[in-house]
């Protein structure tokens, strides 16, 4: 199992950003998909999470309204379009995968709003 995160820089307060995390080595369509983000000191957080076929999503709070995570599950790729990004946004950002007995994350890409 491989997720590669991409997306990630650095964005101005009130810009946009889209991550995208492309899956390989299981049958993505089969699997709900998570991004959670991590500031340094702090807890890693669940930002959103998508089920398989993409009819079901939900989104932590500080989020809800700005961001919107979707997949192409011809394209093995899920996505998180951040929109009216805070300062708060700040952190790596990490898919994630969870399967019966395993748990798959991804490298992570930074996030950077700051003015």
């Amino acid at each position: 199992v491989q997720l590669v995160e991409s997306g990630g820089g650095l964005v101005q307060p009130g810009g946009s950003l889209r991550l995208s995390c492309e899956a390989s080595g299981f049958t993505f369509s089969s699997f709900g998909m998570s991004w959670y983000r991590q500031v340094t000191g702090k807890e890693r957080e669940l930002v959103a999470s998508i089920s398989s076929v993409g009819g079901n999503t939900i989104y932590t709070d500080s989020v809800k309204g700005r961001f919107t995570i979707s997949r192409d599950n011809a394209k093995n790729t899920v996505y998180l379009q951040m929109n009216s990004l805070k300062l708060e946004d700040t952190a790596v950002y990490y898919c994630r995968v969870r399967m019966l007995y395993s748990d798959y994350w991804g490298q992570g890409t930074q996030v950077t709003v700051s003015s």
